[in-house]
């Protein structure tokens, strides 16, 4: 919780799905913050309003959000505000909106405006607005989200590029987002200034399609690392999710010459199948993969820790096919996996394929590339055991090293510490704090 004085208002911020709406619920809870308000995530019954950033990516996570509406409009009662945005909303129809008890309705764009909306409306009363854009696709301006130190996490989430033109076959987002834009360079390296001058000690850049950063201004991923890492005083960078076929020999060069970049890169392979890949159109072959995650060992070192997502149950995945991901999976030498049955997510071209999987099957497909995925990453983890690490102390003598991987050791919030790896619990480092 984190909130200025004066006030006296208390208002919950809740966040669903990928990184960067991590970003704009920090963006959020920011500027709430700013002019006095206390920011808490935890839902209780003297809240005086409520912004909940949603996700689409799945039908199930479209269910969570719609389900946390409901149980906060109760728990609000009938004076507090609550606003909605991100991907979810972007797609809501007002008279569902209102129905839902929403006051303040936002997109995947106008998140800016989402702060002084709700002020205002507890100065003014509850009403309906609407600030969303309803034709997404005709945004090609960068919208301006900056925090001038983190709210909700230790480390900063800092989105430098939003919109997607990829448009895999199973995927919603593209048609919630919008067409591919980026952040001006001389704004983030403003922003990554204010962070350190703040006390942040590690920036995570966030995109829906980050790899594909500055194509529509002149500029370039790679070019931007290098200019990040010239920035006196950042200690640790770090990249969400890249497209494997975005990891050029430039960019893996930058990365090796920027000394604060963090040795972890998180590729979504999805499958491991050429012919599922490309009813995916995902843009590269497995064995496009496995050569991705061995140039980014060339220049990045063989302890670099690449994570990545596996889809399972994909439209006419055979036996075959399936172990065929599960093959790459340890070709290409995979640590930390997230694994996901495929669902059936209306509007996409996957939802009408033929060959659609019995559900018992994507949950005996899911538990056992689960299984290879933890048996891969302990693997991974027990190399370091002996080994001294750096940790960043986040919360509870819990952090993360370089490698990102979790681990406790006894430190405080937002310390870096140096420690020896005695052991491994679950995937967690087991550290002794050197003196």
């Amino acid at each position: 919780m984190q909130g200025g004085k004066g006030l006296g208002l208390n208002i919950f911020v809740h966040v669903f799905g990928c990184r960067s709406s991590l970003c704009e619920g920090e963006y959020i809870a920011g500027a709430l913050a700013s002019i006095g308000a206390s920011i808490t995530e935890t839902l209780t019954d003297s809240l005086n309003a409520a912004v909940i950033v949603t996700c689409s990516v799945t039908q199930e996570a479209e269910r969570k959000c719609r389900q946390l509406v409901r149980r906060v409009r109760r728990s609000l009662g009938s004076d507090g505000v609550l606003a909605v945005c991100g991907c979810w909303s972007q797609g809501l129809d007002s008279e569902s909106a209102r129905g839902l008890g929403i006051d303040i309705l936002a997109g995947s764009r106008g998140k800016s405006l989402v702060p002084e909306a709700v002020m205002r409306m507890l100065k003014t009363g509850r009403s309906f607005i609407d600030l969303r854009t309803q034709d997404i696709f005709a945004q090609s301006e960068w919208e301006e989200l900056s925090i001038e130190s983190p709210v909700m996490h230790s480390r900063a989430f800092m989105k430098i590029q939003d919109g997607c033109n990829h448009f895999c076959s199973y995927c919603i987002i593209p048609y919630m987002r919008g067409r591919p834009v980026s952040r001006p360079r001389e704004n983030i390296l403003a922003e990554i200034r204010r962070l350190i001058a703040n006390g942040c000690r590690e920036v995570v850049f966030t995109g829906i399609h980050l790899g594909i950063y500055g194509q529509d201004r002149s500029d370039s991923l790679a070019g931007l690392i290098r200019e990040v890492s010239r920035i006196e005083g950042l200690e640790r960078l770090r990249l969400g999710s890249l497209e494997p076929f975005c990891l050029s020999d430039d960019l893996l060069e930058a990365l090796s010459e920027c000394s604060a970049f963090c040795p972890h890169l998180h590729l979504p392979l999805q499958s491991g199948d050429d012919g599922v890949l490309s009813s995916m159109r995902r843009g590269y072959s497995s064995g496009d993969f496995v050569r991705a995650c061995e140039n980014a060992r060339n220049f990045l070192g063989e302890d670099l820790h690449i994570s990545s997502d596996i889809l399972v149950g994909f439209p006419g995945e055979s036996d075959e096919a399936f172990r065929n991901t599960l093959d790459v999976m340890r070709r290409a030498g995979l640590g930390r996996v997230h694994v996901f049955p495929y669902s059936q997510r209306r509007g996409t071209t996957a939802a009408n394929m033929p060959g659609q999987i019995p559900h018992e099957v994507k949950i005996s497909r899911t538990s056992l590339a689960i299984s290879l995925g933890r048996e891969l990453y302990d693997s991974y983890v027990r190399r370091f055991v002996g080994c001294e690490v750096e940790i960043l102390i986040e919360a509870g003598n819990k952090g993360h090293t370089r490698h990102y991987v979790e681990a406790l050791c006894e430190g405080v919030s937002n310390e870096i510490v140096k420690a020896k790896v005695i052991g491994v619990s679950d995937g967690r480092f087991e550290c002794l704090r050197r003196s």
